[in-house]
């Protein structure tokens, strides 16, 4: 049995006590356990800010260069790390490499941020003004790395990309990371970082690990370091809620619960390539990592009168959904992550059909593909119907993390539209799909404030389109409300949550001077 280790204080480190055990969601088979019970994350806190000098004495774009080894070393073992997101996470191949070139390709994205950046150590925040009647007084703004660490808490469905993204973000800023993964799908993660601890990717001290609990870790958090968590909701409030978070006003980012939308224009037509993009990216929303993406599409609007045609051709679509072993090359896609999220799918739907007809699967019935998966979290995708939603049903208030979506109809207005998308009260993205100018811009101006990022699908574009369920280093991620109202990534954007900004004020040239 594999057993993983925590990386604290500059070394691997083997947990006490009881171990929590690793499976593989297709077959229930036992493939590693961890513990962290015993260490010393006080002390482990200590070591990664001890850090930090080390790191914030570099440049932009020497930590910049930092990221582009880190991003290269993950690219060069991408094929053992897919294999083990396929056995440890139940994804499929194509799932897999999604999760792991987003790894590798956001650290690549905020390498190049560096060398933009250049030598500097300071950020500066819009244009000098001049304070007093004279030319000598000024004051500027500008950005400074935190002097403390920043601790990662991520979830279960992106071990490789979870890790890396807020990590490119905190290193880049000149502040070290303790990242720990959801520990069900920890391979990924414990695997990425013994690479770059062998390899010497990563500045000494500046990323540790922990496999397993956090135990009294937050205890020590004080107001020079950063928390960032991706999960529940609830799980986010108890965290901001913490002793020496609100004692210390320690900084919290929240990336939670998500009910994302997909709303089709009136005068897109069966058969046009906009079309076309609506329903592969609904498909692809619903069934790609299983459903378990926070940007996945989980309320689907389409104007009155086309409720039944696009019912068939997403009916259609998931038919051909192959649901078995990811190992098989022959399967599109594979179980939950554990037997505890198959349990919340099934009363999630069961939820949602207090409001909804089922039209599309069954969460109790499925036939894998594949021996041994007998044991496994599989389910097929669900499609369900609400013919009459009012703003308080389940398909509003509640998130069903699995391959689960609901078609529901408005009168073809864009304010009934919107009306219906802010019932969700705050998403991560939500998208449109128009070529109407005045549909889509009164749409997207309804929904902005309830949104971290609204797509656009066109027919122009349609060719072209990233889906919306697709996080981009260059765009903010995060969302308010509902989605924890935290942001992340988004270029230099990002930087924000791991800096401070100081206004300065004085003799212009030293101004200038402190800012160069």
């Amino acid at each position: 049995m594999n057993t993983m280790e925590s990386y604290l204080e500059g070394k691997w480190r083997i947990g006490t006590g009881k171990r929590t055990t690793l499976v593989n969601p297709s077959t229930g088979e036992a493939v590693a356990e961890a513990s962290s019970e015993g260490l010393d994350m006080k002390a482990a806190l200590e070591f990664a800010r001890a850090a930090g000098p080390g790191l914030r004495a570099k440049s932009w774009k020497e930590r910049g260069e930092m990221l582009r080894v880190m991003s290269r070393a993950i690219h060069a073992h991408r094929d053992e790390l897919i294999g083990l997101a396929i056995m440890n996470g139940g994804n499929t191949r194509s799932d897999a490499k999604f999760d792991v070139d987003g790894a590798s390709g956001t650290l690549a994205a905020y390498a190049d941020l560096g060398v933009e950046l250049g030598d500097a150590r300071v950020l500066p925040d819009g244009e000098a003004v001049q304070l007093g009647r004279g030319a000598r007084l000024f004051g500027a703004h500008a950005w400074v790395s935190r002097q403390g660490a920043a601790v990662h808490v991520n979830a279960f469905n992106f071990p490789a990309w979870g890790l890396a993204e807020k990590a490119a973000v905190a290193l880049l800023a000149g502040v070290p990371v303790v990242t720990k993964p959801a520990i069900s799908t920890a391979l990924v993660s414990h695997r990425i970082v013994k690479i770059l601890v062998d390899e010497g990717a990563c500045a000494p001290g500046a990323l540790s690990f922990i496999a397993g609990s956090t135990h009294d870790l937050l205890d020590h958090l004080d107001g020079q370091d950063v928390l960032a968590f991706t999960g529940s909701s609830d799980t986010g409030a108890l965290l901001r809620g913490g002793k020496s978070v609100l004692a210390h006003s320690v900084r919290v980012n929240v990336e939670a619960d998500s009910l994302n939308a997909a709303v089709l224009g009136p005068d897109v037509e069966d058969g046009s390539d906009l079309f076309h993009l609506f329903i592969g990216d609904v498909v692809r929303d619903m069934t790609q990592k299983t459903g378990q993406k926070c940007t996945a599409i989980r309320r689907v609007y389409v104007p009155r009168g086309k409720e039944e045609l696009v019912e068939e051709r997403l009916s259609e679509r998931l038919a051909a959904i192959k649901v078995g072993n990811p190992s098989l090359d022959e399967v599109t896609m594979g179980p939950l992550a554990t037997e505890q999220q198959l349990k919340d799918v099934r009363r999630g739907v069961a939820r949602l059909e207090t409001c909804a007809r089922r039209v599309f699967g069954d969460p109790n019935v499925v036939s894998p593909i594949g021996e041994g998966t007998s044991r496994g979290f599989f389910i097929s995708p669900i499609l369900l119907v609400s013919d009459s939603p009012e703003p308080t049903d389940a398909v509003h208030t509640h998130e069903v993390f699995g391959p689960v979506a609901t078609l529901i109809s408005y009168d073809g207005s864009a304010d009934a539209a919107a009306a219906l998308v802010r019932a969700g009260w705050g998403g991560l993205v939500s998208s449109v799909y128009s070529d109407d100018k005045a549909f889509v811009k009164s749409f997207v101006l309804a929904v902005a404030p309830f949104h971290g990022r609204v797509t656009i699908g066109s027919s122009k574009m349609a060719g072209q389109a990233i889906p919306p369920g697709t996080v981009l280093p260059q765009l903010v991620h995060g969302g308010p409300g509902r989605a924890g109202g935290g942001e992340e990534l988004g270029g230099r954007r990002g930087l924000a949550f791991y800096m401070q900004r100081v206004a300065i004020q004085g003799d212009r040239a030293l101004v200038e001077s402190i800012l160069a």
